[in-house]
């Protein structure tokens, strides 16, 4: 082979094909990134943001904020379960198991653009026949055979088939690292949802068994006016159905409750949770966004830069694709010694050595490379789509918060003045009952109005809560920067 390369038609016609396959590679164009934005409409502000406010100060929309906003509720206990949840939450782990998994690809990828060494030895015991043709001796012979070998191959990334690789396992972890940031912001606003809901639970079963004694105190007045004559059948009736209809609630409630916690042991890994009854009084819900609160906020929101990082990732497996269309080079060497005596293996008569280069042209595979491009092309405008869809959600979900808020909010005190009337009507009617003007299903049923309403003010304050829980969630993390107290 070395012979036939010494001819002046050999050289010339491998100086041709490496022109050929350089000028083919000047000739491709770098695959143009997609413009995603052009194609998602958003407004520049929320539904029921003021048009002409000042915009909000606000984090820079690709800065992660810290997602701990709920301790701005000052409870310690929920800090603690929160906490609990982010570190021994079932989902939480698999997310960073992922997230390792990621990581080592991006290693295994990333080494593959570096020089490979391996160090070989041998030791051989052979006897040679005397009856071989390459014996002339006519005498069997037993020698040893030793060697020792460091080798090394590389491969040129000249077209950039390896970075491209390496471009696209370090978007696919960048999109791990914010599925696990997804992941642990549901979990953690789940944890706090549901602690909001145990302590509003613990207020309605406290209401349930105050309402619950009221109705059996009624219940045995009602018992002792029926003995006196001074009462009727109907009034007792009335009266024992309404406590029985107190029991039943507050049982309710109390499973609940237990369901609740249950749910809060399942979030935490905790089986054996045990929270002791306590209640919403004392907690504040973060203030509310300032107006002018703008969408661009969206763009921290984790599973949108989830979606950004995928569609990274997509961009860099067409380069990856199309690179493979040209020629592998590669270069490969080993140094080292061979030697009948182990002691002489390393004197300078048994060194070997060898330098190799490698080209490999494709020319004809049925397509398969150019399958792959366009595969890889699929998925990219599978991404774009993708990305635009988590972009248009992201908002939907923002705006319905926001709503939802601003209705809790302005539900709460029409709540707050229907319990203050509840009680009011309740002592007018025990009054007129004490004075004779009415009966006693006058005060039966304005008990009955004022234990609903109570309910009702817990309902409509943790509702609040709840909407702001979600707000956090919808935005990605706090408002801190971007709100002020009401």
């Amino acid at each position: 082979m070395s012979a036939l390369m010494k001819t002046p038609a050999a050289r010339t016609a491998l100086a041709f094909a490496a022109a050929v396959v350089l000028a083919g590679c000047a000739s491709v164009p770098p695959e143009p990134a997609p413009n995603v934005t052009s194609a998602i409409s958003l407004p520049e502000r929320y539904a029921g943001q003021a048009a002409n406010a000042a915009p909000a100060a606000t984090t820079s929309p690709t800065t992660t904020p810290d997602t701990a906003w709920w301790r701005t509720l000052g409870s310690a206990e929920l800090d603690a379960l929160v906490e609990r949840a982010l570190q021994a939450n079932a989902d939480v782990l698999q997310a960073s198991a992922r997230l390792a998994l990621a990581q080592a690809q991006v290693q295994e990828v990333a080494g593959a653009s570096l020089p490979a060494l391996s160090l070989g030895g041998q030791a051989d015991r052979a006897r040679t026949s005397a009856l071989s043709r390459s014996n002339n001796s006519g005498v069997s012979t037993t020698a040893n055979q030793y060697g020792l070998s460091l080798s090394s191959s590389f491969e040129i990334d000249l077209f950039g088939r390896l970075a491209s690789a390496t471009d696209a396992a370090r978007a696919q972890l960048a999109a791990s690292e914010q599925a696990r940031q997804t992941v642990r912001l549901s979990v953690a606003t789940a944890v706090v949802q549901s602690w909001l809901n145990l302590r509003a639970l613990d207020d309605q079963v406290a209401q349930a068994q105050r309402t619950l004694q009221a109705r059996q105190d009624a219940a045995r007045i009602v018992a002792q006016r029926l003995q006196a004559g001074s009462s009727n059948q109907l009034e007792a009736s009335q009266a024992e159905v309404q406590r029985a209809d107190a029991a039943v609630q507050l049982r309710e409630l109390q499973r609940q409750r237990t369901q609740v916690q249950n749910l809060l042991g399942v979030l935490t890994a905790r089986a054996d949770l045990a929270l002791a009854p306590a209640g919403l009084a004392g907690l504040e819900p973060p203030p509310a966004p300032q107006p002018g609160l703008p969408s661009a906020l969206l763009q921290r929101r984790p599973d949108v830069r989830q979606a950004e990082a995928r569609l990274a990732a997509a961009q860099a497996d067409v380069a990856a694709a199309r690179a493979a269309l040209f020629p592998t080079i590669s270069l490969s060497g080993a140094f080292g010694g061979q030697s009948v005596s182990l002691s002489r293996l390393l004197d300078a008569p048994a060194r070997i050595w060898s330098l190799g280069f490698g080209l490999s042209l494709p020319l004809f595979d049925g397509g398969r490379r150019a399958a792959r491009v366009d595969q890889a092309g699929a998925r990219q405008r599978e991404a774009i789509a993708a990305y635009q869809s988590a972009v248009s959600q992201a908002f939907q979900e923002a705006a319905d918060a926001l709503q939802g808020l601003q209705t809790a909010r302005a539900s709460e005190p029409d709540a707050q003045s229907r319990q203050a009337a509840a009680e009011r009507a309740l002592v007018l009617a025990q009054a007129r009952q004490n004075a004779g003007y009415s009966g006693m299903l006058e005060v039966l049923d304005a008990q009955r109005t004022e234990a609903a309403a109570r309910q009702e003010a817990v309902r409509a304050r943790l509702a609040v809560f709840n909407a702001m829980a979600q707000l956090h969630k919808a935005m990605g993390g706090p408002l801190a920067e971007s709100t002020a107290k009401p």
